[in-house]
């Protein structure tokens, strides 16, 4: 028999072909294929094993197993997107099938947008008729499993759970150093879970797969719910706030909306609703997952987060430092993608300067490098950022809040310890250049030019005169 060879155009069908789980080692395997292609053996490592399970507990294990394993095919599947779908082993319901088609339609949609496909109508499980049994109660002991990510959002979560007095433990896929040393932080029990992707999927990217953005939230909730039933607790907490669930507005040459392509989708309200609802229809009926920010805009986060200093020389919303290949730890911010960009801009009215420059490293608003990304988040000459950013309009209230601080400044100590390399030029019937101001800039050794006649846009009542003199003064 030759060597199967990946040929993304060729294939004809995505195999879900086993899944298992052993209580001992804690180890899950999820394996696909494409057509009679190799297995593609991805494992998840939940510690805290050997797990002792009753009957009823090792069936929702079961079942969560399941719902992981459809849910995290997702990665492979974007490999190719056959035309067939196929689950080998059982047969799964409507409830189901409606569930994977939404996660993995809108999931992939800016990975459809960028690499210019059209999954519509491509996406179908088949699924057998019948209602679903719905799943019991297991008894779940009164316990938070609270996602961290290593951002500001899951650390406002983590405190204001503390503060209500529940009990919690921090969890988090992968093995990130930043999170992990932002998870010590909380002081709270951990639970660092292990995912190792099938080695194929890298050799299949180089040999021309279709690669892109997948709806990575989706697959650590689904992650979690089987690592809650496991560890017997009743609830997975995520930090996804309101806009979330708003995405990017694609834009036609004349400026008017197409399509809207969320990049978040999976930390958005309608995934939230549709995995919860099933995962108590279908996992356990007393597992509960939630996020609990989703009535919160970002701007009252960073309000909330900005209230403590603790984890200011801990988190990190920078997604240039976590990769897939592992992550780049040298710098926490790397100062110049979106995520920074909306970082910097959202705590600002929040927290004094010298902080916020202190936790990014640099004023990012005094880096006129950065204008094309604050204007893609004011969303202004372009749309949103395919980043886990906030909309448009709480970018643009950020920039509002932080006008009166700017005209609020106090410059002069910036003026007068600069001396004779300033040059002003002021209007004469301008309120904001006193004569008391003149001669305090005087004294200080500035040059000070008045244009008689001109307000306060000189440029604009005496546009002549205004330049002659900015040219003498280059001279």
């Amino acid at each position: 028999m030759s060597e199967w060879v990946f040929r993304r155009d060729a294939i004809r069908a995505f195999r879900f072909v086993r899944c298992g789980f052993d209580p001992g080692t804690g180890i899950a395997q999820l394996a696909y294929a494409f057509d009679d292609g190799p297995e593609l053996v991805e494992t998840v490592t939940v510690p805290g094993a050997p797990f002792a399970l009753d009957a009823a507990r090792a069936q929702a294990v079961e079942r969560a197993l399941r719902l992981l394993h459809l849910v995290a095919g997702v990665s492979y599947y974007k490999a190719a997107v056959p035309p067939e779908i196929h689950v080998d082993g059982h047969a799964i319901d409507a409830d189901t099938a409606a569930l994977l088609e939404t996660i993995y339609l809108n999931g992939l949609g800016e990975f459809a947008y960028r690499n210019g496909l059209d999954l519509h109508g491509r996406i179908q499980f088949a699924h057998v008729a019948g209602d679903h049994a719905r799943a019991p109660a297991l008894g779940l002991r009164e316990h938070a499993l609270v996602a961290i990510g290593g951002g500001k959002d899951s650390l406002v979560s983590i405190e204001a759970l503390r503060h209500a007095g529940v009990e919690q433990t921090v969890a988090w896929v992968g093995g990130s150093q930043l999170i992990a040393a932002c998870a010590a932080r909380t002081g709270l029990p951990t639970l660092n879970i292990g995912r190792q992707l099938a080695p194929q999927l890298f050799d299949y990217n180089r040999q021309g797969a279709w690669n892109g953005h997948i709806p990575v939230t989706a697959i650590n909730s689904a992650i979690l719910v089987l690592a809650a039933v496991l560890h017997g607790v009743d609830q997975v907490v995520f930090s996804n706030e309101r806009s979330a669930s708003y995405g990017s507005m694609i834009l036609s040459d004349d400026g008017t909306a197409t399509s809207e392509v969320n990049h978040q989708w999976s930390k958005g309200w309608t995934f939230e609703r549709a995995f919860g609802e099933y995962v108590q229809r279908h996992v356990a009926a007393d597992l509960n997952y939630y996020s609990l920010l989703r009535p919160l805009s970002e701007l009252a986060v960073a309000r909330q987060f900005a209230q403590s200093d603790r984890y200011d020389a801990h988190f990190s919303s920078c997604n240039r430092n976590f990769h897939i290949l592992g992550e780049r730890p040298v710098n926490r911010w790397c100062g110049v993608c979106p995520k920074c960009h909306f970082v910097f801009l959202a705590l600002a009215p929040f927290m004094p300067k010298p902080r916020l420059v202190g936790i990014l490293g640099r004023n990012l608003l005094d880096d006129t490098a950065q204008t094309e990304g604050y204007d893609a988040l004011l969303e202004y000459r372009d749309h949103k950022p395919f980043e886990c950013v906030g909309e448009g309009r709480e970018s643009r209230a950020a920039m509002a809040a932080l006008y009166p601080r700017i005209n609020a400044e106090d410059l002069w100590a910036a003026v007068e310890s600069r001396g004779r390399g300033v040059h002003v030029i002021r209007g004469s019937r301008s309120p904001y250049v006193t004569d008391a101001d003149y001669r305090r800039l005087e004294a200080a050794g500035a040059r000070v030019d008045t244009v008689d006649g001109a307000g306060h846009f000189l440029h604009v009542d005496r546009p002549a005169e205004t330049l002659d003199r900015i040219l003498k003064g280059l001279g």
